[in-house]
């Protein structure tokens, strides 16, 4: 909350009505409600002056400052620690605001809550983020349209008694009552411009009647100005009056004043001009920064006077968005094209150079602020453009993709017009915003994006430029998306030799390698696979800087997961262990990168055996993702496929089907009913039909499923080898054992041509089709392949395994699909 202002007067009739208002006894879910009125009014301080007077009746009073929207979330996630949830730093800003809000929903662990959304213009965006329980909403606003939302009350200027009261209070024996009433009559009654006026008059000790006889005189000037009816004339008078003193005091003031009117509203960092005396350009404002004695004198100057607020305890100072307005307005045409021009320069010189450092990310969330209020996405100097798109790439490795998507759309319809759509810096936006669509699973426009883009930077910067290479990257990611695994290949190992033949481009080359070696376990060559990710692994242990976390968590992750698919399931579980409290430390336990790190070790433990483990790891990763994601998105399906096989695994058949079900549905949504990953979540939903009873059923889901992979990967693909194992035991179950040999005995010679010898799928076939030759008459040759099977499990799974027992036990065994991310 904002420090309680002592010098709040008046407004008791508004206080009662607004309490009253706000808290019927019988409401269950209180209604919001909107203190509206024109800017200046004084709604903020009476929202301030109710959570002061009534803070007893709450358990949480949280302050939202609302007036840039895409700000709002992270001041909700803010409120993470209060609620005893995890932070949004580690967290991410996304999940954190779903966190807080269904917090506040479901009245847990407060029911008594305050949430007031200060400076909330747009109720479209605003209402999405208000929160609908037990606790109590106050809005302020200038916006009537508010009106159409929720109920409001009107804020009107003060009483003329009121004026006089807050004039005298502030003032005390410095001003008569008539001078009192003479300067409330000449501002307007406005609180702000009042505040303003008693500030001045109380700081320069000027004449009650000098200082109304110098706001007469100006008032001509301010009417040219042609001000909107939201900013009246009386106020802009008193700000004038403030800047024309500083004037003619401290000229160096007034100039980082008018800087900082290009700003956004929003606290702007000291460093800011501190880092910036090397970029400024108009001479006045360079000398000022040049200077650390002249600037910190003129930011003395402004908060003396009121016209800046400095925070020292998060060395920010913040100029009000009135005051702002004025002065840009009374800025000459050139000079505020010239002074908006620092601004970005300023921006861009304070931008940290390692998006992908978590310890970084709180300075550019304060940088952010000012992108759009300040015209940033308008400029066309190359730093500052590398600026814009530096903080889109803040807010994708952040896990911030929506906000990211709403700035690169503006970025693009913008820079294609001030420059050309084939302009460099268009070309790039285009990339961050396809990767921004992968990882929202929208497959579809990221392929539509993607495959546009690279052909343009092939006929606009070459083949082998590096942007072009990162294009190609981005599309291969986009292929794999499509389900498209060797052609996805294909472009990698391409990308992966073109990158060979560049100089300095070591770091470019081995996130190249990462993605050929995911394309590789996606067509079952799990041993190249390991080859390159360990490859890539190591070169990323030992780099020093230029590899971000989240990039070589991905990497570990891979190579876990690929080390399982080879059937080292122990030494996958320990990869993957490490891998997960490596990002736990490093980007926080609730990133999406972390979260698909739990995700494989989850199934990782349930591979090695450790079933209860894998079960609460699993419904855990799945929670988060919900949180994060929603049920429609393919993280969040993985994650329920792996929570159903771990369900399964331990018994729980009935839950197991119905999150399989639910997980189903959203797949043809999202990929596509041809799509590989498609056709393999029928194989546990087979898996699950059998178990539960009916095999008939369940042959019937296998063979369309082996149909489909068939026809989009090939029969030797490991999900088109794992469907057809588990057919061969639909067709056991229903007794045709000479099928389900003559199945069995094709799969095995695949697998052993295809595969290693003693890889799992290969244990699992040899397992199964034992028992079909018993059932068939070949004892023998039952009994000789089930003895070596036997030995190999002992060897790669381990005498206690809960499916080497099975096979002691005279059991069949099958096989499940758990997606990887792609």
């Amino acid at each position: 909350m904002p420090k309680r202002n002592p010098n709040f007067t008046g407004r008791a009739q508004l206080l009662v009505a607004l309490r009253r208002s706000i808290s019927p006894v019988t409401a269950v879910v209180a209604q919001p409600w909107a203190l509206q009125g024109l800017g200046g009014v004084g709604k903020t301080q009476l929202a301030v002056e109710y959570a002061w007077q009534y803070r007893t009746h709450y358990d949480l009073v949280w302050w939202v400052s609302a007036d840039q929207p895409m700000l709002v979330p992270s001041s909700l996630a803010a409120m993470a620690t209060a609620l005893g949830l995890p932070p949004a730093t580690v967290t991410g800003v996304e999940q954190a605001t779903q966190s807080v809000l269904h917090a506040l929903q479901s009245g847990v662990p407060y029911r008594s809550w305050l949430v007031i959304f200060d400076n909330a213009e747009d109720p479209e965006f605003i209402k999405d983020f208000i929160p609908r329980g037990p606790g109590h909403v106050i809005i302020t606003s200038r916006n009537s349209r508010w009106s159409d939302h929720e109920a409001t009350i009107q804020v009107d200027v003060f009483t003329r008694e009121e004026s006089m009261a807050f004039l005298r209070k502030r003032l005390a024996s410095a001003i008569t009552e008539a001078e009192a009433n003479e300067v409330a009559e000449v501002l307007g009654d406005l609180p702000l411009a009042l505040e303003q006026a008693a500030a001045l008059l109380a700081r320069t000790l000027m004449p009650v009647d000098e200082y109304v006889g110098l706001v007469k005189q100006r008032t001509g000037d301010v009417l040219n100005l042609e001000k909107s009816p939201t900013y009246p004339q009386s106020m802009t008078a008193a700000w004038q009056v403030s800047v024309s003193q500083l004037e003619d005091r401290v000229p160096d003031a007034v100039e980082v004043l008018r800087c900082c009117a290009f700003f956004g509203p929003e606290p702007i960092p000291r460093d800011v001009f501190r880092r910036g005396n090397q970029v400024a350009l108009r001479k006045k404002l360079k000398e000022v920064l040049s200077d650390p004695i002249k600037l910190t004198s003129a930011l003395s100057s402004l908060e003396r006077l009121a016209l800046v607020k400095v925070e020292p305890s998060t060395r920010t100072l913040q100029v009000h968005r009135l005051n702002q307005a004025l002065l840009r307005d009374e800025t000459p045409a050139g000079e505020r094209d010239e002074l908006r021009h620092e601004v970005h320069l300023l921006l861009a010189s304070s931008m940290p150079l390692d998006t992908d450092d978590p310890s970084k990310w709180p300075q550019f969330e304060e940088l952010a602020a000012h992108l759009e209020p300040s015209g940033v996405i308008a400029c066309d100097h190359p730093s500052v453009r590398r600026f814009a798109l530096d903080l889109v790439r803040y807010l994708y490795v952040r896990g911030s993709y929506r906000q990211a998507e709403a700035l690169l759309d503006q970025y693009i319809k913008t820079w294609a017009v001030r420059s050309d759509p084939r302009h460099r810096d268009v070309l790039i936006a285009r990339i961050h915003l396809g990767n921004i669509y992968r990882s929202l699973a929208r497959y579809a426009e990221a392929y539509a994006i993607d495959s546009e883009t690279l052909d343009l930077m092939r006929e606009a910067l070459g083949p082998e430029s590096p942007d072009t290479l990162w294009a190609r990257s981005s599309y291969g990611a986009t292929l794999r998306a499509r389900g498209e695994f060797l052609r996805a290949r294909e472009v990698d190992e391409e990308t992966v030799r073109i990158y060979g033949k560049l100089s300095g481009a070591e770091d470019e080359s081995i996130r190249a390698l990462n993605n050929l070696g995911v394309d590789y376990a996606l067509t079952s060559d799990y041993e190249k696979a390991k080859e390159l990710l360990r490859e890539n692994y190591n070169y990323m242990s030992s780099k020093k800087e230029g590899i971000g976390r989240r990039a070589f968590l991905t990497t570990w992750t891979n190579l876990g997961r690929t080390v399982r698919l080879s059937s080292q399931l122990q030494v996958a579980t320990d990869i993957a262990e490490e891998a997960l409290g490596y990002g736990t430390a490093q980007i926080g336990d609730d990133h999406p990168t972390t979260l698909l790190a739990a995700k494989d070790f989850g199934i990782s433990l349930r591979r090695s055996g450790r079933v209860s483990e894998a079960l609460e790891r699993m419904r855990d990763t799945h929670t988060r993702l919900v949180r994060v994601y929603g049920d429609v998105h393919a993280d969040t399906m993985a994650a329920a496929i792996g929570l159903s096989n771990a369900l399964r695994t331990n018994g729980e058949l009935e839950e197991a089907m119905g999150i399989a079900k639910r997980a189903l549905e959203h797949y043809p949504y999202v990929f596509g009913d041809d799509h590989p990953f498609t056709h393999a979540a029928n194989i546990n939903l087979a898996l699950l039909t059998r178990l539960t009873g009916d095999a008939v059923k369940a042959r019937e889901i296998s063979e369309r499923a082996l149909d489909g992979l068939t026809e989009r990967l090939g029969r030797d693909h490991d999900y088109t080898v794992s469907c057809a194992i588990n057919l061969q035991n639909d067709l056991a179950a229903l007794g045709l054992h000479g099928e389900a040999r003559r199945l069995g005995e094709e799969n095995y010679r695949r697998i052993q041509t295809f595969f290693h010898p003693d890889h799992y799928l290969s244990l699992v076939c040899a397992a199964n089709l034992s028992m079909d030759l018993r059932a068939t008459g070949a004892v023998t040759q039952a009994d000789r392949l089930l003895q070596e099977t036997t030995q190999k499990m002992d060897a790669v799974l381990g005498r206690e395994h809960p499916e080497s027992l099975s096979v002691l036990a005279g059991e069949r065994l099958d096989c499940d699909f758990d997606p990887p991310p792609i």
